[in-house]
């Protein structure tokens, strides 16, 4: 189960790119959903940080 988890924290930073995408590309068009998916892009990366700190500090624990 471990070795999922591992893996699906990084779906966050792919989440993250493709908004990063987004964003760029709308920035032209329409500025204020562009500053939505930047928003959103961030929110996913500090979700990605706090799932990998989560993660390690239960491994830690498990190892002791």
């Amino acid at each position: 189960m471990n070795k999922i988890w591992r893996y699906t924290q990084y779906g966050y930073l792919v989440v993250a790119v493709v908004l990063l995408i987004d964003a760029a590309t709308r920035w032209s068009a329409d500025r204020s959903q562009a500053y939505f998916s930047i928003a959103f892009a961030i929110f996913m990366l500090l979700i990605f940080l706090f799932k990998r700190n989560f993660r390690k500090k239960i491994e830690r624990r498990n190892n002791q």
